[in-house]
């Protein structure tokens, strides 16, 4: 949580934050957010802040920067985001950088198989992501002015490299599928086909607003966005879909689509495609392990973490292993090609 004085936080808010009058109330959000985000109230109006966390950081992390960057070059596109309205510095009145941008009112689905939901309302909204996501890849990047968003060169090879180190240095057994995963990865290494586009990190229903007609209003949470290839943010999603709908993670494994009016992963990547207007993809095995492998890495920095007192982990150790083995499995047999 952060410190800061009440009147001079308010004060600094009237003074860059368009209609801001007095701070009438601050309250953080719930969650596992990185970066502390809290609802702002002046008056009639309410307003979003996110700040970097107090205290030492890693030099890569919590960039409360780039997430306002990249929503406020997509302000004026087909792409939902909420309005911004102020980038601070680091020596802010809370004592680390932040941003404010407008608050959306809406409902954040965080159960992928949507079971309060009626059949036609879940193919809206899958609908919806789908739409969304083939609107963020079809961005001009120079139009909007984020060409140096992301490092030049091979996206891929960038990825597999970035997170293989994150893995060993949070390894703590030697698993043989996963071994198995990274030498074919690196044994499979896509060519650079020239496909930039911008790349949310994270996309998932739980980072997205709809309102009561199914609309989305707004894409959120955006600290690992960057320039990349954009079947990652596609491949990510499937792969997230390929989870059981039990417990902590919330997947569709196991969920009747068809029956429940949810798109099977080929008929929402061909959907994705058609709106595009390009091929399918043509090196799917390696877009969705690779996702699974990411994934494995991030959810091992977490076990790792936990382990060392460092930081909490409400899935318990024992319970992370065994989903760490599953995914490790089922990235080996995608990229078999099952």
């Amino acid at each position: 949580m952060h410190t800061y004085d009440h009147a001079e936080l308010q004060a600094y808010l009237a003074a860059h934050v368009d209609g801001f009058t007095t701070l009438d109330a601050i309250e953080k959000f719930d969650g596992g957010q990185s970066n502390p985000t809290y609802a702002l109230t002046s008056g009639s109006r309410r307003y979003v802040m996110r700040a970097k966390p107090p205290g030492e950081l890693l030099p890569s992390a919590h960039q409360v920067d780039r997430e306002y960057r990249v929503m406020a070059a997509l302000a004026n596109t087909d792409v939902p985001v909420p309005r911004m309205y102020h980038l601070s510095g680091d020596d802010s009145p809370v004592g680390t950088m932040f941003f404010v941008m407008d608050h959306v009112p809406g409902t954040v689905h965080w159960n992928p198989a949507l079971p309060k939901i009626d059949t036609r309302g879940r193919k809206a909204i899958y609908d919806q992501m789908n739409a969304t996501l083939a609107a963020l890849h079809s961005v001009d990047v120079a139009a909007v002015g984020l060409s140096d968003f992301g490092k030049p060169g091979n996206y891929y090879e960038r990825q597999v490299g970035r997170w293989s180190k994150q893995y060993r240095a949070a390894e703590t057994e030697t698993v043989a599928d996963i071994e198995w995963v990274m030498d074919w990865l690196n044994d499979n290494m896509l060519e650079d086909d020239g496909q930039i586009a911008i790349v949310h990190g994270d996309y998932r229903i739980d980072n997205m607003m709809f309102d009561q007609g199914h609309q989305m209003l707004a894409l959120l949470d955006w600290e690992l966005s960057t320039l990349g290839h954009p079947m990652a943010d596609l491949a990510y999603q499937c792969m997230i879909w390929r989870l059981p709908n039990a417990g902590k993670f919330k997947g569709l494994a196991g969920i009747n689509r068809e029956d429940a009016g949810l798109p099977s992963d080929a008929d929402y990547v061909a959907t994705y495609c058609d709106r595009r207007g390009i091929a399918p993809p043509a090196a799917w095995d390696f877009y969705m392990t690779f996702a699974t492998f990411r994934f494995i890495a991030i959810l091992q920095g977490v076990l790792k973490r936990g382990l060392d007192g460092n930081a909490s982990n409400p899935l318990g150790a024992d319970f992370m292993k065994a989903a760490i083995l599953h995914l490790a499995a089922d990235a080996k047999r995608l990229a078999q090609g099952a």
